[in-house]
């Protein structure tokens, strides 16, 4: 006399459903180009969850070799970019110069100070709704670097005296935003 189990039926219906599916699916191609390996480099950085307004990595890639560099305000930040980035199809090596912000309860209310000084300008805040704000706000040792990218040279003038504003900053805020819709020079 057979004996009916249940489970071992319902494995046997869907072997081949899982059969169907498994045979569709492909590997991930490799970025062919240099291009779509930037591409896929800094999508893997800005898609991190935790990266935030607070860091700021950049790349340079040779020939699939990935060099890492920068700033990121937790350690683990930096041990998981790496492993992300690590992962890529197409990508050789990764080397990392990417940089802890010493943990400080006091950088972290200079951070949110600048942040709110920024960001709740008129001018400015539209970037506060973006997922991915332009603008990074480094505080390394209650020293405030701004890094990132404005539309126009009134904002980036903006954005550095609100930030010097905010207060507790030892030092003059560097301002190191980057302007993507430059004055045009008079001939």
């Amino acid at each position: 006399m057979k004996r009916w189990i249940p489970g071992l039926a319902l494995i046997a219906a869907l072997l081949p459903c899982a059969m169907l599916f498994g045979a569709t699916k492909t590997a991930p191609a490799a970025p062919q180009t240099a291009a779509g390996l930037t591409a896929a480099v800094a999508h893997q950085i800005v898609m991190y969850p935790y990266y935030s307004v607070w860091d700021a990595v950049d790349f340079r890639i040779d020939d699939g070799h990935v060099a890492l560099s920068g700033v990121v305000n937790q350690p683990f930040q930096k041990s998981d970019i790496e492993g992300l980035v690590a992962r890529i199809p197409g990508v050789i090596s990764v080397s990392s110069e990417i940089r802890v912000l010493p943990l400080s309860p006091f950088d972290d209310q200079l951070r949110l100070r600048v942040a709110r000084a920024i960001f709740s300008d008129p001018a400015l805040s539209r970037y506060a709704l973006l997922a991915q704000p332009p603008i990074h706000i480094l505080v390394d040792n209650g020293h405030v670097t701004l890094v990132g990218v404005v539309h126009t040279q009134m904002e980036k003038a903006i954005a550095g005296a609100r930030a010097s504003g905010a207060g507790l900053s030892f030092g003059p805020v560097v301002n190191d935003l980057v302007v993507e819709n430059p004055p045009a020079k008079k001939s």
